[in-house]
């Protein structure tokens, strides 16, 4: 019940607009949108990214900020000549598949996230997708700012709508750019760390369920499954360490000394997250170890159960056998009640034998 209502909580309040959906883009195929701000006000009007810049660029002040949906080649080409970005750069950009990572190239910065997404799922299984994770780019410079998207998720249109109400934050530069997006990346993450929790929990109740028995017998498959998903947020999540401890402690172009503080701040969320993804990986490793001594103490309650029925069978078979030997002088073969005193015999000794196993525990 309580895991049902997390996930309408989670659908709620995820945003059912994706608003940088290429298909919504007067400007192109590739570009969602592309504005201008001065000092934090977002200035009226759509224009192509070459007008904008021109406008900025002659008015001096203000930056304009273009976004990008999975550019090609040729669709980038044009933007990296027209702001003068690194070939290396450019080339990551368009092709993704990067580590996160923060570089300079010649007065601008250039910046990779992995973005991440907790795949809603009703029941866990052994082949259940649980974590998403696409790409984000960032290009910024004194004046202007650029994101480009990979992947179905990772929407940047909530975040500038957030921006555009706090427009003192926009007024601090490219940089306070690349602080939101950096951080809305940590927040997704986290959100993602928790929802993995929950599935990390039913897990591990369904391990210590007394009461599932057998029913358990597939829940190593699922604690695997958790380990991989879990793997792939820990990659997405790990190396933005390093790329953040530059932005918080380094002089970067374009990087203002007020907004390094709002880095530290990310980089906190990052720590915490990082030991949160590690204490589940090694919650993980117990819940495995605990379910393969389960499964250890089932087969040897198994076997003590076969051992034990075999004892009990072994003694009918060893007066059988000893009676089946077709010897002319036997003891009691002349005796009216012989047949019956052996079968008595036999019976009473498995009693005895099946009493005393199921008083130890064996039955």
């Amino acid at each position: 019940m309580i895991r049902r209502l997390r996930r309408a909580v989670r659908r709620v309040y995820r945003s059912t607009v994706d608003l940088s959906h290429p298909a919504r883009s007067p400007l192109g195929s590739a570009v969602v949108n592309c504005v201008i701000y001065e000092d934090g006000i977002r200035q009226p009007g759509d224009c192509p990214v070459d007008e904008a810049v021109r406008r900025v660029r002659k008015s001096g002040k203000g930056f304009v900020w273009i976004g990008l949906h999975e550019p090609g080649e040729t669709e980038f080409k044009g933007l990296a000549e027209l702001f003068g970005l690194h070939p290396l750069a450019v080339e990551d950009a368009v092709h993704a598949h990067q580590r996160p990572k923060v570089q300079s190239y010649d007065g601008a910065l250039f910046a990779v996230f992995k973005t991440c997404r907790y795949v809603e799922h009703e029941a866990l299984t052994a082949t259940s997708e649980v974590v998403d994770t696409g790409e984000l780019m960032v290009f910024t410079g004194a004046d202007f700012v650029i994101t480009i998207r990979h992947g179905r998720h990772g929407s940047l249109g909530p975040l500038r709508e957030r921006l555009e109400a706090a427009p003192e934050r926009l007024a601090m530069g490219t940089s306070s750019v690349l602080h939101a997006i950096a951080d809305q990346v940590v927040d997704d993450s986290l959100a993602v760390a928790d929802a993995v929790q929950d599935d990390i929990d039913h897990v591990e109740t369904a391990v210590f369920n007394e009461s599932a028995g057998r029913a358990g017998k597939g829940d190593a498959g699922r604690i695997y499954q958790l380990k991989r998903e879990l793997l792939e947020l820990k990659r997405a999540v790990a190396p933005l360490d390093r790329p953040l401890d530059m932005l918080a402690n380094r002089t970067l172009p374009g990087v203002t000394p007020q907004v390094r503080p709002y880095f530290r701040d990310v980089a906190d969320h990052l720590a915490r997250l990082t030991d949160q993804i590690a204490a589940f990986d090694n919650l993980l490793d117990s819940i495995l170890q605990a379910h393969l001594a389960q499964v250890t103490v089932a087969q040897n309650e198994d076997m003590r159960k076969i051992t034990a029925w075999a004892a009990i069978v072994a003694v009918p078979t060893m007066v059988c056998g000893i009676y089946g030997m077709n010897f002319e002088h036997m003891p009691g073969l002349g005796w009216t009640y012989g047949y019956p005193s052996v079968i008595a015999v036999m019976a009473t000794a498995c009693y005895v034998l099946h009493r005393s196993f199921r008083r130890n525990g064996w039955l």
